[in-house]
């Protein structure tokens, strides 16, 4: 699907010296960023449920390292 991305003129600028530099067009500097954002976010949420299966398993220890 199509989608017209309107930028500020920094945002812009900032955008063609990121392609420049990197020798890529600037739809694909952002579909990297896309995909690395929804990378990070999926990490994220990866750990929370980790934290929430462990930490209530664990808190009874960690409260006592805690208070030492």
């Amino acid at each position: 699907m199509a989608m017209t991305l309107r930028l500020t003129e920094e945002e812009n600028r900032q955008l063609d010296e990121l392609a420049t530099v990197e020798g890529r067009s600037k739809q694909e500097i952002v579909r990297l960023a896309l995909a690395d954002r929804w990378s990070r976010l999926h990490k994220e949420q990866q750990l929370s449920d980790a934290l929430e299966r462990v930490l209530p398993r664990y808190r009874g220890l960690l409260e006592r390292l805690g208070s030492t």
